[in-house]
């Protein structure tokens, strides 16, 4: 939040990490991931301008980080899981109002193929946000 706009210099290679540390399981209180969405969160808030050209990226990062904490199976406490669908369906609220709807219209179809009630329940909530 210190760069503002100015995040839009780093922003090739924040992506990348921010990508990066989505994809992996960091522990039962997944503090890393947790920070991560955090981060992305603020870039989204600073950089909006941006966002819609690495939309399919970060849509796919999201939405793989969401069903990998749903069926984890490890010892991730229920509010720790919550927590990170919690920040991964903010982010996704976020990167939809900066791409002017297109998260909506590209998770159509996900939703009506997603059979997993927890999921389905965080895509809803993108589908509602106006």
């Amino acid at each position: 939040s210190r760069l503002g706009v100015l995040v839009v210099r780093h922003l090739k290679r924040l992506q990348r990490v921010i990508v990066g540390y989505l994809e992996v399981c960091d522990g039962p209180e997944e503090e890393a991931r947790l920070g991560i969405l955090q981060t992305l969160r603020c870039t989204i808030e600073h950089a909006w301008p941006r966002m819609p050209c690495r939309l399919p990226e970060l849509l796919q990062a999201l939405l793989r980080m969401m069903w990998d904490v749903h069926t984890d199976q490890g010892p991730t406490p229920e509010p720790v899981k919550a927590a990170l669908l919690q920040g991964a369906t903010e982010c996704l609220i976020l990167l939809d109002r900066c791409s002017a709807g297109q998260v909506k219209i590209l998770l159509e179809g996900v939703y009506s193929s997603c059979e997993e009630s927890c999921v389905r329940d965080c895509l809803r909530k993108v589908q509602e946000n106006t």
